[in-house]
């Protein structure tokens, strides 16, 4: 009975991390097709997508925006009471590194590669105002994380993040600066909820 009762759970796991990135995986590469068209037909050209024009700001956006937003989220988690916080972070935390990273990795390259490699870059083509596109953008990330609409104050962690990624992206012109700063962000603060650095606020 208890062999029974136990495989349940672990088929439930299997598909919250091993499918989560098959899925996520073919989103990207289905966003990745997408931003290569738009690069043919000249909708953007490839250096508005992958500059490495400015190095130092690179590495500068990446290193300062990551571990600001990590701090931001660290002082979220210590003083907002837990039932106004969503445990999204706290949830991966019985998962191997390797899954973790894997998933953290990918959904952060997808959500880029739409959001910032796509939609901001459109909008501005359309709108030609870099933060009237990034403010719409944001919009729509938060609208994409719809549960957090049950715990409001959750929208404040994603526009925040979400405001910073698109002004990084186009200071840049490198999809690979918010992908960076957005994955070392998310990683943190699951590591430090797996190992018990932090904790949610009783």
């Amino acid at each position: 009975m208890e062999h029974i009762k136990e495989k349940p759970k672990k088929t439930n796991k299997d598909f919250s991390s091993k499918d989560a990135v098959f899925v996520f995986s073919s989103f990207t590469f289905i966003c990745a097709a997408a931003i290569f068209v738009l690069i043919v037909y000249d909708v953007f050209t490839i250096h508005n997508f992958l500059s490495f024009n400015q190095p130092f700001r690179m590495v500068l956006s990446i290193v300062l925006s990551s571990f600001g937003l990590l701090l931001f989220g660290v002082i979220l988690t210590m003083y907002i009471p837990s039932n106004y916080m969503d445990e999204t972070n706290k949830s991966y935390q019985n998962y191997s590194l390797l899954a973790i990273s894997s998933f953290m990795f990918i959904a952060a390259l997808f959500e880029e590669m739409l959001f910032r490699g796509i939609i901001q870059n459109l909008l501005l083509v359309f709108i030609e105002n870099k933060w009237t596109a990034i403010i719409i953008t944001t919009l729509l990330f938060l609208g994409f994380h719809i549960q957090y609409f049950k715990k409001p104050i959750m929208l404040l962690n994603i526009a925040i993040p979400s405001l910073i990624f698109g002004w990084i992206y186009f200071e840049t012109n490198n999809i690979l600066v918010p992908f960076l700063a957005h994955f070392l962000m998310n990683i943190g603060m699951t590591l430090l909820f797996k190992y018990n650095v932090i904790s949610m606020k009783r």
